[in-house]
């Protein structure tokens, strides 16, 4: 059949999305894929409750959770601690691997036998790295190996950089926390990431910093609970626009949305972002239809930007944590894709240049506005005139399709916006699917709640604040009553 689904979801390797990108362009993929997911561990730890962490979330399920840490990136003080890494490698060794019919099995059988990358990780070795815990082929099962600890893994290695996907933990070092997370972010992938500290200020600093959709602040890696713990990654782990399974947005994009038109003028109320109310005010003294009514673009504007600014600061401008558990904050929180390219289409109406900038500007995106070598649109030298406050947050240039094809294999935007699927060139699409770049291709609704969100990236933050069960300092905050 030459009928193509308007939406695939698929759960796999991110080789897989890739390639299916590259065999049909066109198709809008929705893809949570591969993680090189790190847990790291500071001197500021409880460090035997680090241990027992990482060892569940790197080898619990094989190790074969999308989830599983895989990285342990300790602070020297750490790593050099040799009761640590005794602790680490006798408690290994503990764990029962068998069959899965043995009650007592903590590691059983992988999925299939291993290959490729698993296999190369689990029986070789790259220079300066060492066997802390040496993994070992169980009674001939090509599906059974014990738990493997390599110590002394470089930065930048085919151990650091590639998802093996089965129960091998690669032990590097860093020189500090900052140092820690550079070598995290420096892998592409952004699926989960842990943290094992007790200094709040070592937490912040994280939270802050990793690129990850979901973050684990000193507990597991794995086991995700729809709702509390929404699931997505960023980077190589996601494909789409990064709206997170199991939380309040995810169906979404799984719908068509049109406008109502309004019926009644925009209500005359300032606006809390200035930059927006500088706008609203300059569109108020544009030229009305000889019945003293706006034009409809401009009605529909101005509907839009009071819509946004209250999706902005009802949903998108405050984290949010809907369980309030004793012991573990449950956070959904919002940030901005970093660089947008909107680009403007001959076909394009005021209104959708108008309202995707606007929209771009309020959650805080670095925003190009990417016109067509030669288009002239009125509209779009109006938008530079009356948005002179936002200076270099919106940059206007003048590119061909070949150059924006460039700017994407460059990696130099996160997203592109079109306000139209019939108006993305298949050659735009092609790139994307070298690089996974997402483009949003919905028509533009004045309706904040929904459009807002393709100019967002969701992240899920879970922090067990007690430890053993003391809750500290926050043992007065009201919570959720244990049932």
């Amino acid at each position: 059949s030459s009928e193509i689904a308007d939406v695939v979801i698929l759960t796999g390797g991110t080789d897989t999305a890739l390639r299916m990108l590259e065999a049909r362009p066109e198709m809008m993929l929705l893809a949570e894929t591969g993680g090189k997911n790190a847990t790291i561990v500071t001197a500021m730890s409880d460090r035997e409750q680090a241990i027992a962490h990482v060892l569940q979330s790197a080898f619990g399920h094989g190790g074969q959770k999308c989830s599983a840490t895989s990285l342990l990136i300790l602070e020297d003080e750490v790593y050099d601690d040799p009761t640590f890494r005794e602790t680490l490698c006798d408690a290994a060794t503990s764990w029962e691997v068998g069959s899965a019919w043995n009650l007592d099995t903590r590691l059983g059988p992988l999925s299939q036998p291993v290959s490729g990358d698993l296999e190369r990780g689990l029986k070789e070795l790259e220079p300066g790295e060492s066997w802390a815990v040496m993994p070992t082929q169980i009674d001939e099962n090509p599906c059974l190996y014990s738990p493997g600890i390599k110590w002394g893994v470089s930065a930048d290695s085919y151990t650091h950089m590639t998802e093996f996907f089965g129960p091998v933990l690669a032990v590097m070092k860093a020189k500090s926390l900052g140092h820690a997370i550079h070598m995290v972010n420096q892998t592409g992938y952004g699926l989960t990431s842990g943290l094992e500290s007790l200094d709040a200020r070592e937490i912040s600093d994280w939270r802050d910093s990793i690129r990850a959709g979901n973050l684990y602040i000193n507990r597991g890696t794995t086991g995700a609970i729809v709702h509390r713990q929404p699931f997505g990654g960023m980077g190589k782990s996601a494909f789409g626009p990064g709206v997170k399974a199991g939380g309040p947005n995810y169906v979404a994009q799984l719908m068509d949305f049109r406008d109502r038109v309004p019926t009644e003028p925009p209500a005359d109320t300032p606006l809390n972002a200035p930059e927006l109310e500088a706008l609203r005010v300059a569109l108020l003294k544009r030229p009305r239809l000889a019945n003293g009514e706006y034009p409809t673009d401009l009605t529909m504007l101005l509907h839009a930007l009071a819509s946004y600014e209250r999706a902005y600061f009802a949903e998108f401008a405050d984290e949010h944590d809907d369980f309030k558990l004793l012991g573990q904050d449950n956070i959904r929180r919002y940030l901005p894709v970093q660089a947008v390219r909107i680009r403007v289409h001959p076909d394009d109406s005021a209104f959708e240049i108008f309202a995707c900038v606007c929209a771009a500007r309020l959650v805080g995106c670095r925003t190009t506005v990417s016109v067509p070598t030669g288009l002239t649109l009125p509209m779009v030298d109006l938008l530079d005139t009356l948005t002179p406050a936002w200076g270099a947050m919106v940059e206007f240039v003048e590119e061909t399709d070949a150059e924006l094809v460039q700017i994407i294999h460059d990696g130099e935007t996160e997203r592109i916006r079109y306000a139209s699927p019939d108006r993305v060139p298949r050659s735009v699409l092609a790139a994307i699917g070298d690089s996974g770049i997402y483009v949003a291709r919905t028509p533009v609704l004045a309706e904040g709640r929904i459009e807002l969100l393709w100019y967002l990236k969701e992240q899920s933050i879970s922090h067990d604040y007690h430890r053993h069960g003391n809750l500290g300092v926050r043992a007065g905050e009201t919570r959720r009553p244990v049932s």
